[in-house]
């Protein structure tokens, strides 16, 4: 058999022409590439198109980037970052300022801060945002400011006094706020709040001055007074909710407002004629201040901000998830504001289509598209659209995962893009990668949400690639539960990197493909990376209990991975028994409820999926279960499945109680598909004769965890092919503080 033969026996196997020690360098010579796509110089630089060979921005979206007046400043185009949260805030100042100078550079015209904490007297720990209290802190909002205003944006300060909704645990200050009344936090702090009064309100003015002068001295173009989403004081004294005094400052709606008169007047009097004011309002508050007053608001003070910045409602409201919020949802809200003023109307509601957006400023709805979440998922969303590349966006999904940073009080990630909050902590550009390294081929196994982000960086990198999958579909997990209720938006996270790979001459896919060890090291990829995914365990291991339960053979027992391969329980009444904690358990009790099953759903939690209160729609979750006539079974677990029903226990007390059914789904936790990866670990001295220098499992095939976890772990083996760490440095920057001596 001559050296480019193969037996007929090898080709049936879509990998056969691989099994040689290295690639053929010109095995792809016949392939064309796409236009309009990433090329590979000789040298591994990773460059584009020349900006001449690029289509041109589409007509219809001219109106995206006119510029627009706020003020005394002008916004190039009408992207509006909105204020958010980042995980990062006082503790990581430089990981936050590169994060907002690439959104700079990706072309937005205004780019705002998180929520600024304005003084020590009202502050939120735990949780992790800027703050302004002193002079000390200028510098590092100062250069937050001129990274935002890199690349012609305007560089937008929020700040902050939290009042009603901050405990002040770090200072131990006394919180204000309208009204004696209880503190309202997340965490539902055992405090309470002291009535201001008239020296309190006049010093809080003062301190609103002063940090208004001193945002100005860090170089701010607008500064925003936070009133939304039941944060901000303005908003604490607009609503008879949280205002019920009984002087001028309280009562009647124009009393209500006169706080809000006052700190928008004397702070644009302190800044003078060179910086903006705007004003941050919710646009309804269930019980408060409704939508209608809100309009009475802006109509009676139409000229008084340079903006009127709307969100939602509560925070949960306006970052609804896409599981129970579509795209532009807060339009019936905001709707018609703009004929009640001749001020910049800005609004928000995930915006990920350009279609959607032009179609907001075409019917006169906003004059500009706020946008937290998609500038997260894809910080270069106007100048993909400027430079006619509309297919490259990194829609978000909705998932709200970038969230749960802020709630834990860690540094937040993007399920769509990895590189948020690795800019300066990794050097990782969104649009850009390292140069490739001295080898030049790479094998992925698996072509789930780690395995297509593994592939699709490497071959941006330059590296010839080969991804391997078992099935005969892309998208693994991912694939599969964006076919579950609420869930269809998560599968842009496969469609995404399929269409970038589709583009890619140095990336071949094959399907069918199970691969065994001998298999691996047969081929001769230099590089290997192992993304064979996860299995739900059906033995009830988890949280609860962390030893296999007593399961009887007569019942009917089911797992998600049964669940969403089209297997389900024949049975009436199936008990859905959740440790997992996070979504999977209610989705797939909204499912069975769909398929025509009555559920009881169980968990050792007081809450159903209570780790979504993270994710800002655990109340959501609940409450729509409860719709569907969901039973729920709070604090029990999962003690032993019998022939005709399972027996539960008491989180609290281990008493018992049992319960008939007809089948049992189990939702606990999962374990690697680790397999291949042990048999090849197991081999590794046969590694270098086959010319492979590197394997690594990644993503849930390493460790189970949310899809933003394998995204990441996919990017971070591209990232780091052909490199190494030096000894004992840690693999990210971080913020050292060199304590100096106390005199």
């Amino acid at each position: 058999m001559g050296a480019g033969e193969l037996s007929g026996a090898e080709t049936e196997d879509p990998l056969a022409a691989r099994r040689q020690p290295r690639l053929v360098p010109d095995a792809r010579t016949n392939r064309g590439i796409a236009k309009d796509k990433t090329v590979v110089s000789p040298a591994g630089r990773i460059s584009r198109m020349p900006k001449d060979t690029l289509s041109k921005r589409d007509p219809r979206y001219d109106v995206l980037f006119e510029p627009v007046r706020i003020g005394p400043v002008t916004a190039k185009n009408r992207f509006y970052q909105v204020p958010h949260c980042n995980g990062g805030g006082y503790r990581d100042p430089s990981a936050v300022a590169e994060m907002r100078r690439i959104k700079s550079e990706g072309g937005w015209g205004v780019i705002f801060t998180e929520q600024v904490e304005m003084h020590y007297t009202s502050e939120i720990t735990p949780f992790i945002e800027l703050r302004l209290w002193e002079d000390k802190d200028i510098p590092a909002l100062a250069r937050m400011a001129d990274a935002m205003k890199s690349n012609g944006a305007l560089a937008g300060i929020e700040l902050a006094y939290s009042g009603v909704n901050g405990s002040n645990f770090y200072t131990r200050e006394v919180p204000r706020a309208p009204m004696n009344s209880p503190i309202r936090t997340f965490t539902k702090d055992p405090v309470c709040a002291r009535a201001m009064d008239k020296q309190d309100i006049r010093d809080l003015r003062k301190w609103h001055r002063n940090a208004c002068l001193r945002a100005r001295k860090a170089g701010y173009d607008i500064i925003e007074l936070y009133g939304a989403h039941g944060f901000g004081v303005i908003q604490h004294f607009l609503s008879p909710l949280t205002n019920q005094r009984d002087d001028e400052y309280g009562g009647s709606l124009e009393n209500r407002a006169r706080l809000f008169r006052e700190l928008i007047s004397e702070c644009k009097d302190a800044v003078g004629d060179t910086v903006a004011i705007s004003v941050r309002l919710s646009l309804n508050e269930l019980g408060g201040l409704g939508n209608p007053q809100v309009r009475d608001v802006i109509e009676m003070h139409s000229d008084l901000p340079d903006l009127w910045d709307l969100g939602h409602g509560t925070w949960e409201e306006c970052s609804g998830t896409s599981r129970f919020t579509e795209e532009g949802a807060q339009e019936p809200l905001v709707g018609g504001i703009r004929d009640l003023t001749d001020k910049p109307v800005v609004g928000v509601g995930r915006f990920t289509s350009p279609d959607s957006m032009v179609s907001q400023i075409r019917r006169g709805v906003l004059d500009f598209i706020g946008c937290a979440r998609p500038s997260i998922a894809d910080p270069f969303i106007p100048r993909k659209i400027d430079e006619g590349r509309v297919e490259d966006i990194r829609e978000c999904i909705g998932c709200n995962i970038c969230v749960t940073g802020d709630m834990t009080m860690s540094i937040s990630r993007c399920t769509q893009n990895p590189t948020f909050m690795e800019e300066w902590r990794k050097g990782w550009h969104p649009e850009k990668m390292n140069e490739k390294g001295e080898s030049g081929t790479v094998l992925v196994i698996g072509a789930g949400p780690a395995g297509l982000e593994a592939a699709r960086a490497a071959a941006t990198r330059g590296y010839d690639v080969a991804l391997a999958e078992a099935g005969t579909e892309l998208g693994g997990r991912v694939r599969l539960e964006s076919l579950l209720p609420g869930l269809a938006t998560w599968g842009r996270v496969r469609d995404y990197r399929v269409h970038q790979i589709s583009q890619m001459a140095n990336v071949e896919i094959y399907y069918d493909s199970r691969l065994t060890a001998q298999d691996v090291l047969d081929f001769g990829f230099e590089n290997v990376a192992i993304a064979t995914g996860s299995t739900w365990r059906r033995d009830g291991v988890a949280r609860h209990k962390l030893l296999p339960i007593s399961i009887d053979g007569a019942m009917p027992i089911f797992t998600p991975d049964d669940l969403m391969a089209g297997r389900l329980p024949e049975g009436r009444h199936v008990v859905l028994y959740d440790d997992d904690h996070y979504y999977m358990g209610g989705v797939l009790a909204e499912l069975l409820v769909q398929k025509g099953a009555r559920v009881t759903l169980v968990t050792p939690s007081n809450l159903v999926s209570e780790w979504t209160i993270n994710t800002l729609e655990q109340h959501c979750i609940q409450a729509k279960l409860i719709e569907l006539g969901v039973e729920i079974v709070t604090a029990h677990g999962l003690n032993e499945v019998g022939s005709v029903g399972v027996t539960l226990d008491c989180t609290f007390t281990g008493r018992t109680r049992d319960l008939a059914c007809d089948a049992v789904v189990l939702v606990t936790t999962r374990l690697p598909n680790d397999g291949l990866w042990q048999e090849l670990k197991a081999r590794e001295n046969e590694w270098p004769a086959a010319g492979i220098k590197r394997i690594e499992r990644i993503g849930d095939a390493n460790a189970p965890a949310p899809i933003a976890w394998a995204v990441y772990a996919g990017h971070r083996f591209a990232r780091e092919l052909d490199t190494e760490l030096e000894e004992g440095a840690l693999p990210f920057r971080r913020e050292v503080t060199e304590l100096t001596p106390v005199e």
